[in-house]
């Protein structure tokens, strides 16, 4: 029965999708804005090209490595988890607006923050051949040998 309801919501869904075109008829992709259509405030979360780290994602991973500290209290009381932390990469690529999505203790939340924070700029994201503001997801993870 759920399968059958949601067979038929995907058909209604889906149906009047796949039938819209006819074979042959051009593409349009629609919904993705003009870089700065609605204003320089836009902050994309998908673009053609996502920004990067310098040197891509083994440097970034090495330079968390690098830079992260263990806060000793969350260590010796066995915490550990995953920090979400999210921000987004402008125009120019400096990291801005930086805060913490899902955090697993106040000092590895603030470690967290710190290290994004200080980070080098990175080569910002690119969409339609322009660079605009994107925003990025960062898990960290804190991890007890």
């Amino acid at each position: 029965m759920i399968t059958r309801v949601l067979l038929s919501v995907l058909t209604l869904v889906l149906g009047p999708v796949a039938c819209a075109q006819e074979p042959g008829t051009p593409v349009e992709v629609i919904g993705i804005p003009e870089p700065g259509a609605d204003g320089p405030e836009q902050v994309f979360t998908i673009v053609e090209r996502m920004p990067e780290f310098p040197g891509g994602h083994e440097a970034m991973f090495r330079f968390i490595q690098e830079n992260l500290k263990y806060p000793q209290e969350e260590r010796k009381a066995g915490v550990q988890g995953v920090v979400y932390v999210n921000f987004v990469v402008g125009e120019d690529g400096v990291l801005n607006e930086a805060k913490v999505l899902r955090g697993i203790g106040a000092a590895c939340d603030a470690e967290s923050l710190r290290v994004v924070k200080a980070m080098p700029p990175w080569t910002p994201g690119m969409q339609r051949g322009k660079p605009v503001k994107v925003q990025y997801n960062l898990p960290i993870r804190f991890k007890l040998d």
